[in-house]
């Protein structure tokens, strides 16, 4: 891994509590990108799809604002959705 992927990783790694949970979801818009996709790699697998209840339940894991980082990721580019908004796949 690179140097400014090991500092990202840390300071993503800043935004949590010791037990896993996102202490905030940043307003910022760089370091909301940066736990975005830390959020997409460590919690979706690449071409799976997930039904928007499974989306729900791993967002839930990490912050009590789940649909506000489903959205974030939706917009980011990070997780797509089906038209019908009934399934989601990780992207690329």
């Amino acid at each position: 891994m690179s140097d400014t992927g090991t500092s990202t990783s840390r300071g993503v790694s800043a935004l949590f509590t010791a037990q896993g949970r996102l202490t905030a979801i940043p307003r910022k818009p760089a370091r909301r990108e940066q736990l975005l996709t830390h959020l997409a790699h460590t919690l979706f697998e690449p071409g799976r799809e997930y039904g928007e209840r499974e989306v729900n339940e791993a967002l839930l894991t990490v912050h009590e604002d789940f649909s506000a980082l489903r959205r974030y990721l939706v917009i980011a580019g990070l997780l797509e959705r089906t038209r019908d908004g009934g399934s989601y796949r990780r992207a690329g």
